[in-house]
């Protein structure tokens, strides 16, 4: 075995080029009558298997000057296949994108302000490019075949996606508990408490981590921050057949639906957590029941469920019998302002788009709170690596990859009947085994692809010890997926954040 593992770290020498040098500066956070001098670090951690180089990731450390035992948080985000710039650039970074106070789409080319809600105020920060993502690559592995100088092969020249090994639920969070290691490690921070952060996708990972950090790498954590967190699978993309995603969306619909004038059941200016109430009411109470019946249900009381749907979300009672009450999120989007030619953000419902093909079925034009802002978020990433941070290299920063997106796939499930695994039992296994840890949910009211409602429901059905669930907290704020685009969501979001984390790290 020895003899194997040298073999391959002499393979690995000989046939692998190093990444690319790293960069980093001095600098000063001021916000608030505070500043904080740090030093902010970008580079690669080289991933290895037994010896051999397998994967170079991308992080950005932003470290405070002198204090070695602060609390540092490890951030990312999800997609699969996003890099962490959104939260980097976007709510948790000292510097940010400048976005209007409505959290709408900014002017080009962007502007980056001074971040005054940056969490630098009470955690250094490393923001995480998973493999395939930003600028961290999987290594080409090349191979040598018959006597010394035969023919050499590259898996970049195969087929297969580069660095797909990577793209898993299982082996993704073997990559990231390897990351923080080694960093731990090679920053001498193993006294310091630990903590991770992460969205969408990202928040699943979080809720994942919270158990496998601790089984795998030895790693306690002293919070967890899940924000806009994909929990479980089957309720993002709910079929004619299935109840919980259309349970979890109805709310959000709902709210959508007063904030633009549509509603039926709600007066434009009524109070959120009236609508939601009421909402939430419906959505646990006839709705399920005609969505588990169906054509068994009786016609007058189904008639008076789907009314009831269609004043709730503003919809044609028309379109909401057309679909049995079963809405997809892109119907919902495209046709609550189809009259006035604007069609919804998926992932915040209250921007809006004018609609460039009206007449073509289905939607073809883009999402504005996706592809709307990712010109903005992937010039503000490059300037801020390359111009202030002072990286070189001409890798393609890659904010969100479509290739790995497609390439992801389940490696946890021992069994093709077995469903991907959740994020959730492992959030209840970690609780558990650490008994100090702490939990932050949170969402946008306006989410339609990871609605708030489904992590409020999956929090009531987690059986928690009192003791546990007083060590989990749920928030939610005004916006969308990335709600923290807004101005007043940013700034209570990180005044929260700040509360959370002072509580976690007590007397560690």
């Amino acid at each position: 075995m020895a003899d194997e593992r040298e073999k391959a770290r002499e393979q690995g020498e000989r046939f692998t080029e190093e990444p690319p040098p790293g960069a980093e500066i001095a600098a000063r956070w001021t916000a608030h009558g505070r500043q904080i001098d740090y030093t902010a670090r970008a580079g690669w951690i080289v991933l290895r298997k037994h010896e051999r180089p397998l994967a170079e990731i991308f992080s950005v450390s932003y470290l405070a000057d002198g204090e070695a035992q602060r609390p540092v948080t490890f951030v990312f985000n999800g997609g699969p296949g996003a890099s962490s710039a959104y939260l980097h650039m976007g709510a948790v970074g000292p510097t940010r994108v400048a976005f209007p106070a409505d959290g709408s789409p900014p002017r080009m080319p962007p502007q980056l302000v001074s971040n005054e809600e940056s969490w630098l105020a009470f955690s250094d920060l490393v923001f995480v490019d998973p493999v395939g993502t930003g600028f961290s690559r999987a290594i080409a592995q090349k191979d040598t075949e018959g006597a010394a100088g035969g023919a050499q092969r590259a898996d970049a020249e195969d087929d297969e996606p580069r660095g797909k090994e990577f793209f898993g639920h299982k082996r993704d969070l073997e990559s990231l508990c390897e990351f923080i290691s080694r960093w731990l490690t090679a920053n001498r921070r193993w006294g310091s408490p630990v903590l991770i952060a992460g969205e969408s996708y990202g928040g699943y990972r979080a809720g994942r981590l919270v158990r496998t950090l601790q089984e795998r790498s030895g790693i306690g954590l002293s919070a967890a921050i899940l924000i806009s967190p994909a929990l479980e699978f089957g309720p993002l993309a709910p079929g004619d057949y299935d109840v919980l995603g259309w349970v979890d969306l109805l709310p959000t619909m709902a709210l959508t639906a007063v904030h633009h004038g549509r509603s039926r059941a709600f007066a434009p200016d009524s109070e959120p957590q009236e609508v939601l109430a009421e909402a939430e009411r419906f959505a646990t109470g006839e709705y399920p029941q005609l969505l588990i019946r169906g054509a068994s249900m009786p016609a007058a009381e189904r008639g008076r469920v789907l009314e009831r749907f269609a004043e709730l979300t503003g919809l044609a009672r028309e379109l909401v019998e057309r679909c049995e009450a079963r809405v997809p999120i892109a119907t919902f989007a495209r046709e609550l302002l189809r009259d006035r030619r604007r069609v919804l953000g998926l992932y915040d419902a209250t921007v809006t788009a004018v609609d460039p093909f009206p007449d073509r079925e289905p939607f073809a034009g883009p999402d504005p709170t996706l592809a709307g802002i990712e010109a903005a978020y992937t010039g503000a990433i490059n300037r801020q690596l390359r111009q202030a941070i002072g990286v070189q290299t001409d890798r393609e920063y890659v904010l969100l990859s479509e290739e790995v997106n497609k390439a992801w796939r389940d490696d946890d499930s021992p069994h093709l009947f077995n469903p991907p695994a959740g994020a959730t039992d492992d959030f209840r296994y970690g609780m558990s085994l650490n008994v100090h840890m702490r939990a932050f949910i949170a969402h946008g009211r306006y989410d339609l692809v990871t609605p708030y409602y489904s992590s409020d429901r999956l929090r009531n059905l987690m059986r928690l010890d009192p003791q546990v669930a007083e060590r989990v907290t749920v928030r939610h704020f005004d916006g969308g997926h990335m709600f923290y685009a807004r101005e007043r969501s940013r700034r209570q979001f990180a005044a929260a954040i700040a509360a959370f984390v002072a509580q976690a790290c007590a007397g560690g």
